[in-house]
């Protein structure tokens, strides 16, 4: 008998193997790969524009100087040009923007500089009066120095102001 339970703990034992390897070797494994794509395109953004704040005076009598600051962001290696308006003065120009307030008819002169030496004024002529450059992937920070000019009149009391549109060109 010891002979006859060995034997069938042998078979039970064979028989469990066989039936554990037998379904493990049903196991089939499938492998399907798929893509992952984008598309990055030229595209440039403003990031930001700081306002040019001249503060309160009274009478005009000396340049008043500040600076403010335009943040453009493009993909990596795209070329672009950033360019001021005149503002919405209908009668401002390049030699002078004007900012309107007081009686609601009067003007005060300013202009908006590339440089801080005031010398090359900031339009939107590609690419004469215009900042060029290529894009870095991040925001690229220009300067924007403003001169409330001394050559005119002094207005009436009042709050003065103007918008002046950004143009980034791409």
């Amino acid at each position: 008998m010891k002979h006859g339970i060995s034997i069938s703990r042998a078979i039970a034992a064979g028989f469990f193997t066989s039936v554990c390897f037998s379904s493990a070797a049903l196991a089939v494994t499938t492998t399907v790969a798929f893509q992952v794509r984008a598309t990055i395109t030229a595209e440039c953004k403003l990031v930001s524009g700081d306002f040019i704040d001249f503060g309160e005076h009274g009478v005009i009598d000396a340049n008043i100087d500040k600076i403010g600051r335009i943040a453009v962001q493009c993909t990596t290696g795209t070329p672009y040009s950033v360019g001021l308006g005149l503002g919405t003065s209908a009668t401002a120009s390049a030699a002078a923007r004007q900012m309107t307030g007081g009686s609601g008819a009067e003007t005060l002169n300013y202009n908006l500089y590339k440089d801080a030496g005031f010398t090359s004024v900031w339009g939107v002529t590609i690419p004469t009066d215009t900042v060029a450059a290529t894009g870095n992937g991040s925001p690229q920070d220009y300067p924007v120095y403003g001169r409330r000019l001394p050559v005119q009149t002094t207005p009436s009391i009042g709050l003065y102001s103007d918008t002046v549109a950004v143009t980034v060109t791409y």
